[in-house]
């Protein structure tokens, strides 16, 4: 009987279960039975042309390379449809928080945490849930905290949280004579700088101050900077400012004496005292509130834009936000890549080749085989150039920013004998390369210091300098041109040529057979010139401003040059300066100056007696400097002309001829180009002025300082030689200046990129050396027209100075007007929102001033204003001009700390100190300092006891030093009876005595003149 359904149900469940097992065992025995069976390579390729079909159900992503090389397929792939990939992202995310986020503890400068916690104690659960929480915390380099409140019970390990180590210094009471509040303390991050190297330098605790100083060397600092030295600072609310500043600058010098390449954080709590004013050289970077509307907490430090300051909640209920300092700064490195450039490599050998193949030379040849003036000058040129090239190589050479010169081959080789060391592992291996690379680096610093010190022992001044430059980064270039438009050096040609095309119809008024040896008839030499009426207002009748040329035994002498006057021209050669667009360098004209004198003295006086330059003496190869660190207009570059070294030792004894030529009473009041006359002499003449007419009564006086815009550019050529004519010049030499000035050739240079050449007829070129004289002769003419005016140039700087009485001032806005007027009519610009003006007034009745308008522009009105480096303000007081000096000079500190650091001379770190840190003190020294209040003094000679603590030698006092030059420049005026100021100093009968000068006001006696009086009187 067949078996039921229900007893089929009713099968017993083990069976079920044998079942399922029996099915998983036949599967997996399939599985491996599959994996056992193996195929050739013949077998392959005999299954793969059986296919049939022509899509396989299988992609290749990876195919083996060997299958496209196999004959022929027998098939085609066919294409999967083409889907659109997803653009890749260029680049990266830029900003100080990404990089800060991908270098965390290898930051160039510490990432920092400023904090007022008011009782770390009670603070210690949030701090340790910050760190724990918050990455900024967790990553912060330095964690400075103030008003801590700590003692001695409590351990250090009860309050260091984990990866940090705790470095503080708690208030006392034997010290302070309080016995809470107060403390300081550094948290230093164990992965940015290992406990081992934070060593503690100085504490100190006081009423006033309490301060904390540590030194670090983390695991990673850019080259340029060879350690940190980290100070917290707490200043009590009511402390004794000038105490608790005094003694911190004190301490803070030291270590900037003792480290001077070492980067300096100061931070802390300093209440509303202001550390700037003891040591502005320091910069400031919490520019935010920390607590309410006030600045309480300050972070300085000796790098420029170190830190961006971001405020974060405070601690607690404390009532000062905490402030996270975040790293700007950038490395040398990536500030400025790697320049290559190519150096001749000059011995005495290549010196001594050139002098003996110049020697040999028929130079009289070039001049008979040449027809004019400008193939006599190429051909020598060229030929001089050949010969250079020929004798001196040329070889690149790569700088690196950070790179010093003493880091030689043995340096380097233990550099990598030290890397090689860290990569095996072995760490006495390491221990023994560490300390030969420190060997190594002092044995070539002192070998570099000895030949320093040899050079100064010589008296080669300039190698000694450029040795100090090197070591110190002096005058290290600001603006780094990195990249540049392909299309910037066209655009910069053309806005400099763009006075050009204003006055490219001006008939250049000279005869235009100059270039010929003898002079043509008259009737020939005339050009066509417009009626004066025809808009042409700078050229007078042709009979007026054309000299007409005399019969030829009439005319003028052409002046001439003497071979000695060219040998003295190019011994003067400097030979580091840049060769001009004709390639010729210094070093061989001052090293060849007897061999090469005579060809260029007859060049230079065929010049003279042609009245024509030669093309190539006119070339000029711009090279734009940047005025700001970013540029945004092309007024933001200035044009330096390179021009050739030889045209400009033609320039200086065609100078000379020009100063020996012109009486020496012309324009007593230009300062500039003169023979002893400076800045001091205008600037003490403008406050004497100033100072006597304020001493009568219901007096003020109007300053207006006048600025053009681009004024050695916009010298019409023409006018210039209507001038000098009148001045009565040589003929020849005036046409000989119209011809440098017209048709120069320019272009723009850039790096690389060099612009198209443009021809120029007007304006002087800047880099010339006679473009300042021209300006000045072409400017002479621009005197005062009434008596209670004074006009005071020095060079391109002009200042009317109005002395009015009685609220009378037209006279003052008429001379205002008057220089309008002149300036339109001999092209000058007036810039009138460079044009200040500076009212002073001592009467205690207030006025209200109307301003000056210049071309329906209203001048602008300071307080203060800086003139030929003197800060002069509308008190006449020296407040602001000190503070700049006092700035300037601790900055110039630095650089005699690295030199005492090097181990260099004493009588060297003076001679240093005299030229970049004694020459800002004493600048004009004679015109304010006798002005100046025992405050502003004593901080002046706060400088000078520093350097004296720096060098280690006696410096001169500052009084003395304004004595002696109070002195000295008395007597030169005394000398020359054609000073303006000689008249200020009249000698009594006696002859043995000079006459006072009647003052009334503290203010005028303690001017310079009455000053020189009194000391040449007591003397």
């Amino acid at each position: 009987m067949a078996p039921s359904m229900a007893a089929v149900l009713r099968a017993p469940t083990y069976f079920s279960s044998f079942s399922l097992f029996l099915c998983l065992l036949v599967t997996l025995f399939a599985l491996n039975v599959t994996g056992i069976v193996t195929y050739d390579r013949q077998t392959l390729l005999g299954i793969r042309s059986s296919i049939t079909h022509r899509k396989p159900d299988f992609e290749f992503h990876n195919a083996d390379p060997l299958f496209p090389n196999i004959g022929e397929a027998p098939f085609t792939w066919v294409a999967r449809p083409r889907t659109r990939r997803r653009r890749r992202k260029r680049g990266k995310r830029a900003g100080v928080l990404v990089r800060l986020r991908r270098r965390a503890h290898r930051p160039p400068l510490p990432t920092l945490l400023l904090a007022n916690v008011q009782s770390l104690d009670n603070k210690l659960c949030e701090l340790h849930a910050r760190i724990a929480f918050q990455r900024e915390m967790r990553d912060c380099s330095v964690i400075c905290l103030t008003e801590t409140w700590l003692s001695a019970d409590i351990p250090d390990h009860a309050i260091e949280p984990a990866g940090f180590s705790l470095h503080r210094a708690d208030r006392s009471k034997e010290l302070s004579g309080k016995s809470k509040g107060g403390g300081v303390c550094f948290l230093i991050n164990n992965a940015w700088c290992d406990r081992r190297n934070v060593h503690f330098i100085e504490s100190f605790c006081s009423p006033e101050l309490e301060y904390l100083i540590i030194s670090c060397r983390p695991v990673w600092l850019p080259r340029e900077i060879t350690g940190l030295c980290l100070a917290a600072v707490y200043i009590h609310p009511r402390a004794d400012a000038e105490f608790a500043l005094g003694k911190l600058h004190e301490t803070i010098n030291k270590q900037m004496t003792a480290r001077p390449e070492a980067a300096l954080i100061v931070a802390g709590d300093f209440n509303r005292t202001n550390f700037k004013t003891f040591c502005p050289a320091l910069f400031q970077h919490i520019t935010c509130f920390t607590r309410k509307t006030q600045t309480l907490d300050h972070c300085y430090s000796n790098i420029r834009g170190a830190y961006k300051a971001l405020p974060r909640p405070p601690f607690g209920k404390s009532d000062h936000s905490s402030i996270l300092l975040l790293p700007t700064y950038r490395q040398r490195l990536k500030r400025e890549p790697p320049t290559t450039k190519e150096v001749r490599r000059w011995s005495d050998q290549s010196e001594a080749m050139l002098q003996d193949c110049f020697d040999h030379v028929d130079w009289e040849m070039f001049r008979d085989s040449s027809s004019s003036i400008d193939e006599y000058a190429d051909t020598v040129t060229a030929f001089i150039r050949k010969c250079v090239d020929d004798v001196v190589p040329l070889r690149s050479v790569r700088v690196f920013p950070n790179q010093k010169p003493w880091l030689n081959g043995d340096v380097r080789s233990a550099l990598s004998a030290r890397s090689a060391a860290f990569r095996s592992g072995n760490t006495e291996e390491y221990k023994r390369a560490s300390y030969a690379l420190r060997r190594t680096i002092k044995a070539a610093k002192r070998g570099y210091r000895e030949k320093v010190e040899a050079q100064f022992n010589t008296a080669n001044t300039q190698s000694l300098w450029q040795g100090l430059n090197i070591i110190t980064d002096y005058k290290r270039s600001s603006h780094t041109l990195t990249s540049t438009n392909a299309e910037l050096p066209e655009e910069l040609n053309r806005f400099y040529t763009r006075f050009e095309a204003d006055h490219a119809a001006l008939p250049e008024c000279a005869p235009p057979t100059a270039a010929l040896p003898e002079c043509a008839p008259p009737t020939a030499a005339l050009p066509e010139c417009a009626p004066p009426t025809a808009a042409l207002p700078e050229c007078a009748p042709p009979t007026a401003a054309l000299p007409e040329c005399a019969p030829p035994t009439a005319d003028p002498i052409p002046p001439s040059v003497s071979e000695a006057d060219v040998r003295r021209a190019f011994q003067r050669i400097n030979p580091r300066k840049s060769a001009g667009p004709d390639g010729i360098p210094g070093r061989v004209l001052k090293a060849c100056y007897r061999e090469l004198a005579a060809v260029y003295t007859d060049i230079y006086n065929t010049s003279l007696s042609l009245s024509v330059v030669p093309a190539c003496f006119k070339l000029a190869t711009i090279v734009p400097v940047p005025k700001t660190a970013h540029t945004t207009c092309l007024n933001d570059w200035r044009p330096v002309a390179l021009t050739s070294i030889i045209s400009k030792c033609f320039e200086r004894l065609v100078r000379d001829i020009i100063c020996s030529s012109l009486p020496a009473t012309l324009d007593p009041l230009q300062f500039a180009y003169r023979q002893n006359r400076s800045t001091d002499d205008a600037i003490a003449l403008t406050l004497h002025t100033a100072l006597s007419h304020l001493d009568k009564k219901d007096t003020y006086v109007r300053m207006l300082f006048v600025d053009y815009s681009s004024a050695f550019n916009t010298i019409v050529p023409s006018r210039l030689d209507v001038k000098l004519r009148d001045l009565g010049l040589n003929s020849t030499l005036c046409s000989w200046i119209l011809n440098f000035l017209s048709d120069r050739q320019q272009v723009v240079r850039m790096g690389n990129i060099t612009s198209s050449s443009l021809t120029l007829n007007i304006g002087a070129p800047q880099g010339c050396v006679l473009s300042p004289l021209l300006y000045s002769l072409y400017t002479h003419d621009c005197t005062a027209r009434h008596s209670s005016n004074v006009i005071i140039k020095f060079a391109d700087d002009t200042t009317i100075v109005g002395l009015i009485s009685n609220n009378d001032e037209s006279a003052y806005r008429e001379e205002v007007n008057i220089l309008e007027n002149w300036c339109q009519e001999n092209n000058l610009s007036l810039n009138v929102s460079k044009t200040k003006e500076l009212i002073v007034d001592f009467r205690k009745q207030e006025k209200a001033y109307s301003s000056i308008s210049i071309n329906g522009t209203a001048v602008e009105r300071v307080s203060s204003f800086k003139f030929l480096g003197v800060h002069i303000s509308e008190d006449l007081t020296w407040t602001e001009h000190t503070t700049r000096v006092v700035k300037k000079a601790q900055q110039r500190l630095y650089f005699l700390r690295r030199l005492r650091r090097f181990g260099l001379n004493p009588s060297i770190l003076r001679t240093f100190y005299t030229c970049t840190v004694e020459s800002i003190l004493t600048g004009s020294i004679t015109t304010w300092y006798g002005n100046c209040t025992a405050l502003e003094r004593k901080s002046l000679q706060r400088v000078v006891r520093t350097a004296q603590y720096i060098t280690g030698v006696e410096l001169p006092n500052l009084l003395d030093l304004y004595t002696n030059r109070c002195l000295r420049k008395s007597k030169k005026i005394m000398k020359d009876p054609f000073h303006p100021s000689h008249s200020l100093f009249s000698q009594l009968p006696s002859g043995r005595r000079l006459r006072s000068l009647k003052t009334r006001t503290s203010r005028f006696r303690d001017s310079f003149f009455p000053q020189a009086t009194r000391l040449w009187n007591s003397q």
